[in-house]
């Protein structure tokens, strides 16, 4: 069984896969707008709860599988360092994944014939977005090279480096939903506002971890691609 956890967005989600037999679960905990996340007090309760309702014991779970992001600097602090500890004391095997590419994972499902990639948005304030791509028959390798590499960018820059492809592109992610007017614009088809495939889930996290090594549980860390809000105030504060 393999255990998955994110903490990248404001979305708290926790999932279990039974490589054997393919099925999965989750379990999350989605803040309605103007709330704030809950990972410090919901992400082990829900890792609890969901192995109490599947049946599934600490002896059962082979490897963890944990969302690296990019994301908000505290949940990804919360997420990388709840399943660091869980590794370390319960001695299982640590995979760092892509929030970016489980996000893209999960909406390639709902490709039409005329689109050839996806893209996965994650909304990053300050006028930006956390985006990467790949094409339709790589996004399940987590080791393929992606063809948009993860990287924090202004929205109407994005748009424009989807709108000079040749690739049919499918974005997905609430990035995607807050920008729809520019990347539709771009060409790029986005789910309704509402699709469950513009939210992270943690059981892509555990398929994508299927084709991971496993690493020290101190080599798993976050991926940031930018300075954290306080940290960029701080030096705006400074410029004379």
């Amino acid at each position: 069984m393999i255990l998955g956890l994110d903490t990248a967005t404001s979305a708290t989600a926790v999932a279990l896969l039974d490589p054997a037999t393919g099925r999965s679960q989750e379990a999350r905990d989605d803040p309605r707008p103007g709330e704030r996340p809950r990972h410090t007090t919901g992400l082990m309760s829900l890792v609890v709860e969901k192995m109490r309702a599947a049946g599934v014991g600490w002896e059962d779970i082979r490897r963890i599988a944990v969302g690296v992001g990019p994301g908000t600097f505290t949940g990804l602090r919360i997420g990388v360092a709840t399943a660091q500890a869980l590794a370390r004391a319960r001695d299982i095997p640590l995979v760092g994944v892509s929030t970016l590419q489980s996000l893209a994972l999960g909406a390639a499902a709902i490709a039409g014939p005329e689109e050839n990639a996806v893209i996965a948005v994650i909304d990053a304030r300050r006028g930006e977005v956390f985006a990467a791509g790949w094409s339709l028959a790589d996004v399940a390798d987590p080791r393929a090279r992606p063809l948009l590499a993860p990287q924090a960018v202004p929205v109407e820059a994005l748009a424009e480096r989807l709108r000079g492809g040749r690739e049919r592109w499918l974005a997905a992610g609430d990035g995607s939903v807050a920008s729809r007017a520019a990347l539709e614009r771009s060409g790029a088809r986005i789910p309704k506002d509402d699709s469950k495939r513009n939210r992270v889930s943690a059981i892509e996290h555990c398929r994508l971890a299927l084709g991971l090594p496993p690493e020290p549980p101190d080599g798993v860390r976050p991926q940031y691609l930018r300075l954290p809000d306080a940290e960029i105030n701080l030096r705006a504060a400074r410029q004379p």
